[in-house]
């Protein structure tokens, strides 16, 4: 089998995180509809991601925002959003590129996407956007999407809001995981 020059793992990746733009946008205007509420995992360490000084100390890889009951101001661009929070009384804006979104999850409807992140030198992240360095290419480069069966945050470092997996009972829900991999070809 040859390599896959057209990178359907980039152009999958590109048209999901469309998703998670084209929902933060119709939000943005009208706000959340029923009980949707959103967790957005975000890697603090790629280029563009602006979060205050004691932010990045506090979450110096990946964070988990929560838009649900106290967020304002949310901007969403073509690449990136601007969203007001508040992390411990303390008020906060946030600018996040999309290409910096690892998992996005709405528990309201069991839906959630998780996203490979490309790690990049520190050197390549100071003033530019990073080229993607795949850690695996060809056929059997990971692509991932992931369904959530459970409420809670996409990683367990959540920055806001009631972020507990745990039902009214106290009792820890399961998640069920898809992914990509198991539909592919074996050779």
């Amino acid at each position: 089998m040859s390599d896959d020059l057209i990178r359907y793992d980039v152009l999958v990746s590109d048209a999901l995180r469309g998703v998670v733009r084209q929902v933060l946008t119709e939000i943005g205007s009208t706000g959340l509809p029923g009980d949707h509420h959103f967790y957005i995992t975000i890697d603090t360490r790629l280029p563009g991601v602006r979060i205050s000084s004691a932010l990045r100390q506090r979450f110096p890889e990946e964070m988990t925002v929560v838009l649900q009951h106290q967020f304002w101001d949310l901007k969403v661009t073509e690449q990136t959003f601007e969203v007001g929070l508040s992390f411990s009384g303390v008020p906060e804006r946030l600018l996040i590129p999309f290409s910096s979104v690892t998992g996005f999850a709405d528990p309201s409807v069991d839906f959630a996407l998780k996203f490979e992140t490309l790690l990049v030198d520190e050197d390549d992240m100071i003033g530019e956007a990073a080229e993607p360095m795949p850690e695996e290419t060809g056929e059997n480069a990971p692509v991932r999407l992931e369904t959530a069966t459970s409420e809670g945050p996409v990683n367990s470092d959540a920055a806001e809001g009631d972020t507990d997996s745990e039902d009214d009972d106290g009792e820890e829900k399961s998640a069920d995981v898809v992914s990509l991999d198991a539909f592919r070809k074996k050779s």
